[in-house]
């Protein structure tokens, strides 16, 4: 019988190594920072996780003129406080470069001649690849440059740099305005921080400052102080999360995430970290959860929990849905940020027996991957795929 001389075939095929969901999408960084994409001054760009370290980058041509600081501050057009670091990119004839971040009023200063602490390229920074070593004491010739921020469900405004290059010493670039996009209600930034008293607000930065310099202690007591004042402080109830997640203690951490979903629905950023949690727990129905509301709240800006929630129903057996899931994230992922998509989406394909559509995306999966760790068992799978869609003689029938 068919049946029979395929059933090895069918068991690789059913037994994919998804296992490689627990890390990050793409085989790229740790964490649970707000990561997405968002549309800029030039389009579709990439938000890294805020990493500990960071790769020297490739310089831009030379030019010994010029500021050795430039400054500025980005702003929201509604007036909504930041309460997450916006990525401030520079974009030179098409090239995008992630410079570094602002701090939690939204202030930023890049220190030009400090080449080997600038974040490298957006592909660079988002997959983990290092970039290329710099030359110390040089400065890169910006003339033809603009500076835009990036934050999830944002467009930002660009600023030009040509009128900046002949200053010397610190040049003000002024402010860079970002603009809520349209069908996307989920944030990375609260709406509630505005409303908080005073004194909250200033155990909540003492809080952060404490949590920067590696006193979790001392930050959780500043953040619960915070919250005592103002229960509604979802971004308090989001630092308080992570630190306990941070010291391992799981179970308060959900709570303190689920506290800031409560105080502000419409904040992005608990819900990532509960996604990574029930990731990391295998908790298949938590993980649907999490990134369903996420995705609802901002489709356009999180592939990688489109990705998120395509394993979460493959493992829940809903393969309509996760194929639908996988489906999306690949139209918001144009840059092929997470290969892994492909891979995905083929082994839901042949759940449904659609084995023609499984190898086109096995084989889009090799080629966006040629140095995948699971490449010789997805070559495996796509051999498997060939033989179960080879007509089967009349002598096996």
């Amino acid at each position: 019988m068919a049946t029979s001389r395929l059933a090895p075939v069918l068991a690789l095929l059913l037994l994919p190594s998804l296992a490689a969901a627990q890390a990050r999408p793409g085989g790229g960084g740790a964490g649970g920072g707000s990561k997405g994409t968002t549309g800029g001054g030039t389009g579709n760009v990439v938000t890294p996780t805020r990493p500990s370290g960071f790769p020297n980058p490739d310089l831009s041509p030379l030019n010994s003129r010029g500021p050795t600081f430039l400054s500025g501050k980005v702003i929201v057009d509604d007036g909504t406080p930041l309460t997450d670091p916006a990525l401030i990119q520079s974009v030179c004839q098409g090239n995008i470069r992630n410079e570094g971040y602002t701090d939690s009023k939204g202030s930023f200063s890049l220190d030009l001649n400090s080449q080997r602490e600038a974040l490298g390229s957006a592909q660079e920074t988002y997959s983990g690849n290092p970039g290329m070593s710099g030359r110390p004491g040089v400065r890169r010739n910006l003339h033809d440059c603009d500076l835009q921020a990036v934050l999830p469900g944002f467009t930002s405004k660009t600023v030009e740099l040509a009128s900046k290059m002949n200053e010397v010493g610190s040049a003000d670039v002024g402010t860079i305005v970002l603009h809520r996009m349209q069908k996307v209600e989920g944030f990375t930034i609260s709406a509630t921080s505005a409303q908080a008293p005073d004194k909250a607000k200033k155990d909540y930065q003492k809080g952060r400052e404490d949590e920067a310099k590696g006193k979790l202690d001392a930050a959780k007591e500043k953040f619960s102080k915070a919250l005592e004042l103002y229960p509604k402080y979802a971004v308090a109830w989001f630092e308080l999360g992570k630190i306990q997640l941070q010291q391992n203690d799981a179970v308060a951490a959900k709570a303190s995430f689920q506290h800031a979903i409560e105080a502000d629905g419409k904040f992005i950023s608990p819900y990532e970290q509960l996604a990574d949690i029930a990731l990391k727990e295998k908790a298949w129905k938590d993980l649907d959860s999490a990134t369903e509301q996420l995705v609802k709240l901002n489709p356009l800006s999180f592939p990688q929990y489109w990705y998120y929630n395509a394993i979460a129903n493959y493992f829940l057996q809903s393969f309509d849905k996760a194929e639908k899931s996988a489906q999306q994230g690949m139209t918001i992922d144009v840059q092929h940020h997470i290969p892994k998509m492909e891979y995905v989406l083929g082994m839901i394909l042949v759940q449904k027996k659609d084995f023609q559509g499984a190898l086109t995306h096995l084989r889009n999966y090799i080629r966006m991957s040629p140095n995948a760790s699971d490449l010789e068992l997805a070559q495996k799978q796509i051999a498997a795929l060939e033989k179960l869609s080879q007509p089967v003689t009349s002598q096996n029938k």
